[in-house]
C-alpha cells in the first residue's frame, strides 16, 4: 500500500476520532469519557454478564473493571454474582444509570442526526459507513438458521429481488422464480441461513429439500456493505454443511451468466456445470455438487 493510501486511512482515523468524542475528556458534556459511557451504554442495551460485556466491547479484564467500579460509584450501575452461575457476575443499570442511559441515547441520536446533514446524500454516507463498519466487524459475523417468514428473512428476500432486478435489468418476481413451501425451507427439509452483524442483514443463503437426498441452494444474496469480505464463500460452505447435517448428498442450483462473481465463486468451490433442471425463467446456468 502507497503513502498516500497510509495517510487516507489515518486522516479517516483522526476524524472519527474526533467526531465520536474519543478525544473529549467528558463525552457528551456528561460528565464521563467516552469509555465509561460506552460500558453503560452495552448495559443498558442487555450486555449484563460481564464476560459477555468484556467481549462485545472487546476489553480486556482490568479496564473493564475499572470503568464497571467507576460507573458503581456513581450510583449508576450494580454488579451482583449470576444467579444462575455463581463463577460468574451481572451488571444491571439502577434507576439513575437507566436516566443517564436513555440521556446518551437522545444525545447520540442527535450527534447521528447532525452528521448526515452534511452531506447532501445521506445515503451515500450511510452505504459508506456501512462499509466500514462490516469491513472492521467481519469477525463479529454471525450465521444462524432463520424462519423463512422471519422480518429479517422478508428483508433479505425483498434485498434479493431488488438486487436481481438491478443486475439483470428487468423485474425479477420471487414467486416466478421456484417459490418454496416454507417446510421446504426448515428442518428437517431444508434451511434457510441468514448472516448478521448485530441486527444488520448482510446475507443469506437457503437450502430447499424435498425429504431426499437432492436439494436446492436457493436466494444466495450479499449486500452491498459486505461484498469483497469472503462472505458469499462462507455462506455456501455454511449451506453445504447444513445439508450434509440433514443428509442431503446432491446440491443443485441455479444462477445466471451476468451474476458472473457469483458463477466464478461456484466453480471455484467444486461444483459443475450441468443440464437445466427447472423452467424458472431467469437463470441460464445449472450447477450441481455433490457432497
Amino acid at each position: 500500500m502507497n503513502q498516500v493510501n497510509i495517510s487516507r486511512v489515518r486522516n479517516f482515523g483522526r476524524s472519527v476520532a474526533v467526531e465520536v468524542g474519543a478525544l473529549e475528556d467528558s463525552f457528551m458534556d456528561r460528565g464521563r469519557p467516552l469509555g465509561s459511557a460506552r460500558v453503560l451504554n452495552a448495559i443498558g442495551l442487555g450486555y449484563e454478564n460481564v464476560s459477555e460485556l468484556r467481549a462485545f466491547l472487546k476489553l480486556d479484564t482490568g479496564l473493564l473493571s475499572r470503568l464497571l467500579r467507576g460507573l458503581e460509584a456513581e450510583n449508576l450501575i450494580k454488579t451482583v454474582p449470576n444467579p444462575k452461575d455463581r463463577r460468574s457476575r451481572i451488571t444491571r443499570l439502577t434507576a439513575a444509570g437507566k436516566d443517564e442511559f436513555d440521556i446518551y441515547e437522545s444525545l447520540s441520536d442527535e450527534r447521528a442526526h447532525a452528521i448526515l446533514a452534511r452531506h447532501n446524500n445521506s445515503q451515500r454516507l450511510l452505504e459508506a459507513m456501512d462499509v466500514v463498519t462490516v469491513t472492521l466487524a467481519r469477525n463479529d459475523i454471525v450465521f444462524e438458521d432463520a424462519d423463512y417468514t422471519s422480518d429479517i428473512a422478508i428483508y433479505c428476500m425483498n434485498a434479493y429481488a431488488a438486487d436481481l432486478s438491478k443486475r439483470l435489468n428487468l423485474e425479477f418476481d420471487l414467486q416466478k422464480s421456484g417459490a418454496s413451501d416454507v417446510s421446504q425451507l426448515q428442518p428437517p427439509l431444508g434451511t434457510f441461513v441468514i448472516a448478521r452483524l448485530g441486527d444488520m442483514p448482510l446475507g443469506c443463503v437457503g437450502v430447499k429439500g424435498n425429504g431426499g437426498t437432492v436439494a436446492e441452494i436457493k436466494r444466495m444474496w450479499i449486500a452491498p456493505a459486505a461484498r469483497g469480505l469472503g462472505l458469499a464463500r462462507r455462506l455456501m460452505t455454511t449451506a453445504e454443511d447444513r445439508a450434509r447435517a440433514l443428509g442431503i448428498e446432491t446440491l443443485r442450483l441455479d444462477t445466471n451468466s451476468a451474476l458472473f462473481e457469483a458463477v466464478g465463486l461456484y466453480r471455484d468451490m467444486g461444483w459443475v456445470e450441468i443440464d437445466r433442471f427447472h423452467d424458472d425463467p431467469y437463470p441460464d446456468l445449472f450447477f450441481e455438487k455433490r457432497l
